[in-house]
Formats: C-alpha cells, sequence, structure tokens
C-alpha cells in the first residue's frame, strides 16, 4: 500500500472486499518498524497481537460485513490510557512496571467497535512534564521534520497518525494537549465537550479540566472516533448522564447560516502568533464567509483572564494526584515536572477558591457573547513547532495559553491544519462551540477542510 488512507476511506474499502484489515495493518506495522527509531512515537508496540485481531477480524467482516466505519482500523492510545494486558507509565519512572489490568472505557469502546490497537504511546510524563530526555523512553519527534517538537502532550499520538503508522489515536486534554500535537503535526483534534467522553481508566494530571478525545487525520475521521468513544460512564464521576449526539450524519451539512466569532484579540493582541498562523485564520474567516456563514469579530476576557486561573487549578489539581509520590519517590520523577509539581505545592486552598470563582466568571461571559454566535475561531497554536532542543522548560508558564480557556469552559474546541508555514511545517486554527454542540464545531471543521483542499502526509 503506497498513501495511507484516512479511516473513513480505509472503512470505505474493507467494506467494499477492496481492502484487507490485515493488509492495513501489516503496512501501519511497517511504518512502525521503519520510523519508530527516528519518531519516537510509541512505547509499547503490540504488534503480535494486533495481527491476531486484523486476521480476526478480516474474516470475520467477510463472514458478516463490518460492525461500522471503525472496523479493522489500526490506532494505538497514550500512554496514561490503560490497555489491559500492556504496560502503563506514563512514560515515568514512578510506574515502571505498572501493567493494566482492563481496558480504559475509551479503548474498550473503539474495540466494541471493531478498532484494532497496536500498543501505547509515547506521552509527555504524567501529561505535563516535557519534552523530557530523562525519562524511561524519548520523547515523540514530529514527522514533518524529526529535530521540532510535536507538541504536548499527547505527542507520540500526533506523531504517530502523522506519519500513518497508525489511523487514528486517543489523547488527553488539560490545557491543550491534544490540540496542540493537532496543530505542530498538521491533523485534526477535537477536545470534546467536558463530560461526553468517561475517563475511566485514564491517569489524571486536573481532574476538573480534563478531557479524553482523538485525534486523526481529518475532521470526519476525528467524529468517527468521538461517536464511538462518546456516552456515560458511572465509574467517571464527570462522566455525563445524558443522550450521545450524532456526529456523523449532520457533517456534510455545511456552515450556511451559521454564525461565527473571530475571537481577534486572542493572537494579534493578547499573544503575538506567526504570520501564516495569522493568514489560516483571515482565509479561515473568509472562506466561511463565502460558504454562507455570517462571521465578526467578538470579544472575550484578555487571554491572560484564562491563563491565570487555569494554571492555577492545574498545578494545585496536579499537585493533590501526586502528592505522595512527590513526598516519597521525588528523585524518580523527571526533572521538568517535578520542579511543576514542587511549584503546585504552593498553591493554597485560598488560591484554588479564587481560580474557581474567576473560572465561573469567565465560563458566564463567554456564554453571553455566544448567545450571538455559533461558533468561535482563533490560533491553536503560536505557529510552525520549534526545534525540540529549543523549548523553554518552562513553555505554557511564561505566554497565556491559546487552548485553555477551552478546559476552563469545558465547550468542545477543534484544532484544524490551515497549511503550512514558512518552515514547510503546519499551522492551524481554533473552533470552539457552545457545551454539548459538538456536532457543530465538527460539521464547520469538515466544511473548512473541503474547500482547504487535501495535504499531503510528511514523509520523514
Amino acid at each position: 500500500m503506497s498513501a495511507v488512507p484516512t479511516i473513513a476511506e480505509a472503512a470505505r474499502a474493507i467494506a467494499a472486499r477492496s481492502l484487507s484489515p490485515v493488509e492495513l495493518m501489516r503496512d501501519c506495522i511497517g511504518r512502525v518498524e521503519r520510523l519508530e527509531p527516528t519518531l519516537h512515537a510509541f512505547v509499547a508496540l503490540d504488534g503480535e497481537r494486533a495481527m491476531e485481531a486484523a486476521r480476526n477480524a478480516e474474516a470475520r467482516i467477510l463472514r458478516d460485513g463490518p460492525r461500522g466505519p471503525l472496523d479493522g482500523i489500526p490506532v494505538a492510545h497514550k500512554d496514561i490510557v490503560d490497555v489491559a494486558g500492556l504496560p502503563t507509565t506514563a512514560c515515568s519512572h514512578i510506574l515502571v512496571g505498572n501493567v493494566a489490568t482492563r481496558d480504559a472505557a475509551v479503548v474498550r469502546r473503539w474495540a466494541e467497535a471493531g478498532a484494532i490497537s497496536l500498543g501505547k504511546l509515547t506521552t509527555h510524563e504524567f501529561a505535563w512534564g516535557g519534552p523530557s530526555f530523562d525519562l524511561p523512553t524519548p520523547p515523540a519527534r514530529n514527522p514533518w521534520n524529526p529535530e521540532h517538537f510535536t507538541a504536548g502532550s499527547s505527542s507520540g499520538t500526533g506523531a504517530a497518525v502523522a506519519s500513518g503508522m497508525i489511523l487514528g489515536g486517543t489523547g488527553s486534554d488539560t490545557g491543550g494537549s491534544i490540540r496542540g500535537p493537532a496543530a505542530l503535526c498538521g491533523l485534526a483534534g477535537i477536545k470534546p465537550t467536558y463530560g461526553l467522553v468517561p475517563r475511566t481508566g485514564v491517569v489524571p494530571l486536573a481532574w476538573s479540566m480534563d478531557h479524553v478525545g482523538p485525534l486523526a487525520w481529518t475532521v470526519e475521521d476525528c467524529a468517527l472516533l468521538l461517536q464511538a468513544a462518546a456516552g456515560h460512564d458511572p465509574e467517571d464521576p464527570g462522566s455525563a448522564a445524558r443522550p450521545v449526539p450524532d456526529l456523523v450524519s449532520g457533517l456534510g451539512g455545511g456552515v450556511k447560516g451559521l454564525r461565527i466569532g473571530v475571537v481577534r484579540h486572542f493572537h494579534e493582541t493578547d499573544v503575538q502568533v506567526s504570520p501564516a498562523t495569522r493568514r489560516g485564520i483571515d482565509e479561515a474567516a473568509r472562506l466561511f464567509g463565502e460558504l454562507g456563514a455570517s462571521v465578526r469579530d467578538v470579544t472575550l476576557p484578555p487571554l491572560a483572564e484564562f491563563w491565570a486561573p487555569g494554571m492555577t487549578l492545574l498545578l494545585g489539581e496536579a499537585f493533590a494526584v501526586h502528592a505522595h509520590w512527590v513526598r516519597t519517590q521525588r528523585e524518580k520523577y523527571g526533572e521538568i515536572l517535578r520542579e511543576r509539581l514542587l511549584l503546585g505545592a504552593l498553591i493554597s486552598g485560598e488560591h484554588i477558591i479564587a481560580a474557581q470563582r474567576m473560572r465561573r466568571r469567565l465560563a458566564e461571559a463567554v456564554g453571553t457573547v455566544m448567545r450571538d454566535v455559533d461558533l468561535l475561531l482563533t490560533a491553536a497554536a503560536m505557529g510552525e513547532a520549534p526545534r525540540i532542543d529549543a523549548v523553554d522548560r518552562w513553555i505554557g508558564f511564561k505566554t497565556p495559553s491559546l487552548t485553555i480557556p477551552f478546559n476552563l469552559t469545558g465547550q468542545p474546541a477543534l484544532t484544524v491544519c490551515s497549511g503550512l508555514g514558512e518552515g514547510g511545517l503546519p499551522v492551524a486554527i481554533q473552533l470552539a462551540g457552545r457545551p454539548w454542540e459538538d456536532t457543530t464545531v465538527l460539521r464547520a471543521g469538515h466544511a473548512y477542510e473541503q474547500v482547504r483542499g487535501a495535504l499531503k502526509r510528511p514523509a520523514p
């Protein structure tokens, strides 16, 4: 197989019996074997079990037809997501030897839909500290240029999907850890509404802002993966007991009649993004207008006002998760995460309460603006991926994050690649919708991709 198909393309070909799940899996494993020494996307490759599952899927599909669009599709999971029988180490010396005894909810649901796990993927340590070079495994590299960063913390997922090792994978997003790798690796990635996808079996970072969602090559593929993952799970107290929306059938509905607000001050005043990123946002706004959407500028609170309570809560909640290990095994952490967690020890109850109050005011402010618009458009990242050896260890602390506002509000937010910058690396836009209107976000992202045109995959 020469070209890597999207999930939707592979599903159609498998249903038409013009593509074998065994052939598809063999092709993905071949890419892993060829590219892994450079990209470091995997921490555990489960190739033998994946090939057996592909053979079983092929026999079943030939007999009964596919279960759905994920049947026979190779995926993999971030190394904070439990896969029964495989280690869940969060890429930390703390959890070396920890083997999952059951699947996380998202893993189980994708498997029930027929997706086949190829293994576990690199993450920043405990989904926060990185890129680090003092962990059990090296950090993932960007397939567009392996000397460059993937963003994090779903770093291995970004690298594996962009390079065609897998067709889709899990990510988690506490302050941008799905949308960041999607932006820097040229992918689509959605942080769903808080509570839509359960986090059962996923190592926590900051419980009140943690989300689980997919990364894939296209928005359509993200919709297919999210559809299979969504739904209530009583084992996750943050999981919402409400009907799962149809995220797929309306993808082709276009944006005519939608009202889109461009949060221009986020990326022009509050922080300064690259010229290519800014051009991509302006072009997206123009295209949405040509497709029949009403596009206008809107004003939210300054980005720094989201960043301050977001970082306060992240620090405080992360320290609460790690307090025992920090006190008893501090030397086992990588240097970057250890220093961040020790900062969290300085967060008091007073700080947390103040941050929660500010969080509520910010959510109300965004909600007021979104009475008059259906979607918000802004940047997903500052620009192209920096060199991996030049990433500041305090990245995320010195400049307000473009993604953390929607972790605070719990709204769905999607990254879509808008093209390549001056250095030949991807840049991206970000679309956010009202809570529980993930369908609208995906529909708009898909419409944008259709007029943006197809992108060639990187060739590392």
